[in-house]
């Protein structure tokens, strides 16, 4: 969904069926019922993003059958959702972690990027990869997990599963 202020564009508010083709069947949706919202990225706005993504979702809602929102927040990127948060969505715990992986020259790969033969299908084709023996194993933390229901039914399921809120750790100033 693209925003704009006074006619001009400042960016968009992506939504995806997101990279897990079961996103959704925990809660007994299939991929048409379920959406992830990948990416808000804004230029120099005047209004709170928090209004800008649920003007966004009202939209969605209205053009598509979608009953489930999900979106993540990364705290290697120091993120814990504060917009999620600031927006009520319901706070799911973290996701389990993982590992991405480092060639010797210096670039990191994606689990999936990887393989033990040096070979892995990428798009329909077999395709050179990185070997998992020639990389180092750096382990990543778990994403936070916010969930937004679109309709009573899934608010019902999902309100009881809800954990408090993560907070940003503040660094102190020493005196």
């Amino acid at each position: 969904m693209g925003a704009w202020e006074d006619g001009e564009f400042i960016g968009c508010v992506l939504f995806s069926r997101g990279a897990n083709k079961n996103l959704g069947s925990r809660w007994g949706l299939t991929t048409v019922d379920v959406c992830e919202l990948t990416r808000v990225a804004l230029s120099y706005h005047n209004a709170s993003v928090s209004k800008i993504v649920t003007i966004a979702i009202k939209m969605l809602k209205k053009a598509q059958h979608i009953k489930l929102i999900y979106s993540y927040a990364d705290p290697e990127e120091e993120h814990v959702g504060t917009i999620y948060q600031a927006m009520n969505w319901f706070y799911l715990g973290m996701t389990p972690g993982s590992y991405k992986y480092k060639d010797k020259n210096g670039r990191e790969w994606h689990q999936r990027q990887v393989s033990v033969s040096g070979y892995k299908p990428q798009y329909g084709q077999l395709r050179k990869v990185p070997k998992i023996a020639d990389c180092e194993k750096l382990p990543q933390l778990g994403k936070h997990r916010y969930l937004y229901p679109l309709d009573r039914a899934m608010r019902r399921q999902i309100e009881p599963l809800a954990q408090p809120y993560p907070k940003r750790e503040r660094l102190e100033v020493a005196t």
